[in-house]
């Protein structure tokens, strides 16, 4: 007897299984990163942004020209509290404005100490309303892990 071959083969191949399987596996992975991965690098990013925001500050301050007095200080002036890391401008605005001068992890819960407030001079020196520490130290904490942030007295900033 002879049978005809069938031509329609019902089922998948192994080879579109496994790129299907591939397929699900990246995704997943990309899933489980958008929940997992950001709070275990947000004391890293939070202190990589606040070296940028101190040198920020830093150099608005030398490259201005302004009195101590004047209105545009505040922008020139590093403010530490709880909550905020950034210019006194930012730190104490009540809009909903973006600042470029201010530590900012969208969805994380960082805290900044000690609370301060740190005025630069014309060169570039940290200057404080008491004696500055050798080197200034501000400590980033999230919810898993802590970072630093140092200013030296001849005001280079850096991670510590």
């Amino acid at each position: 007897m002879n049978h005809p071959r069938t031509k329609h083969i019902k089922g998948f191949t192994l080879v579109e299984l496994i790129v299907v399987i591939i397929v699900v596996a990246i995704m997943s992975l990309y899933a489980a990163s958008k929940f997992i991965g950001v709070s275990q690098f947000s004391a890293q990013a939070a202190q990589q942004q606040g070296i940028a925001v101190v040198r920020q500050i830093q150099l608005g301050r030398m490259q201005s020209n302004i009195q101590d007095t004047d209105a545009l200080h505040d922008r020139y002036s590093l403010l530490v509290t709880a909550k905020c890391l950034g210019s006194q401008q930012a730190c104490t605005s009540v809009t909903t404005e973006p600042f470029s001068h201010k530590v900012v992890i969208e969805e994380q819960d960082l805290s900044f100490t000690p609370a301060m407030s740190i005025d630069f001079d014309l060169l570039g020196n940290p200057i404080c309303s008491s004696a500055c520490p050798e080197p200034i130290r501000i400590q980033i904490a999230s919810t898993q892990e802590q970072e630093s942030i140092c200013i030296n007295s001849q005001g280079y900033v850096y991670g510590c």
